[in-house]
């Protein structure tokens, strides 16, 4: 495993152990060129996601902090390819994160250092978009109103997603 590696591994780790209250320590299932898959068992049962750090951040004068963009599986709770975008800094308060998918936008709204789909009706068109997509950019604006954008590879998303289907 290569130091990105344990480094995602590591932050997805504290995004679930926060975001799901006491969750145990995610095991790395598989690599999809740039999209890894991960499982834990939380409270509800077993929950599995995809995750992807980003290929270009800008502006590249900023410390951005760990980055992440994942899909969650979480059968027990009735979720299915839950979309949600991680930041390594605080979102401004209100705004709104933007992902692009190949020309498509669709918006997040934003609590703390996360952002989920503002419209839980779009997350299955986001996740046909990436698995059929070549590039996502997410656009965002940190607490201090310095506007960020990350590019992501979509490469392998789609076996990733493909990966966790049956998740259990």
């Amino acid at each position: 495993m290569n130091l990105k590696n344990v480094l995602t591994a590591a932050a997805a780790i504290l995004i679930f152990s926060s975001a799901a209250g006491a969750a145990q320590t995610p095991t790395r299932m598989n690599q999809f060129n740039a999209w890894g898959t991960y499982s834990y068992s939380g409270s509800d049962g077993k929950i599995c996601y995809v995750l992807s750090t980003p290929t270009k951040m800008t502006p590249a004068t900023v410390d951005h902090g760990d980055i992440f963009f994942l899909v969650s599986q979480k059968p027990g709770q009735g979720v299915s390819y839950e979309p949600q975008v991680v930041m390594g800094y605080a979102l401004k308060e209100g705004s709104k994160v933007t992902v692009d998918v190949d020309g498509k936008d669709y918006s997040m709204f934003v609590k703390g250092e996360s952002a989920w789909m503002e419209n839980a009706a779009e997350e299955p068109q986001l996740v046909a978009n990436l698995r059929s997509g070549r590039v996502m950019t997410v656009e965002a604006t940190s607490q201090r109103g310095t506007e960020t954008s990350y590019t992501y590879s979509l490469s392998g998303v789609t076996a990733a997603l493909n990966s966790i289907n049956e998740c259990k």
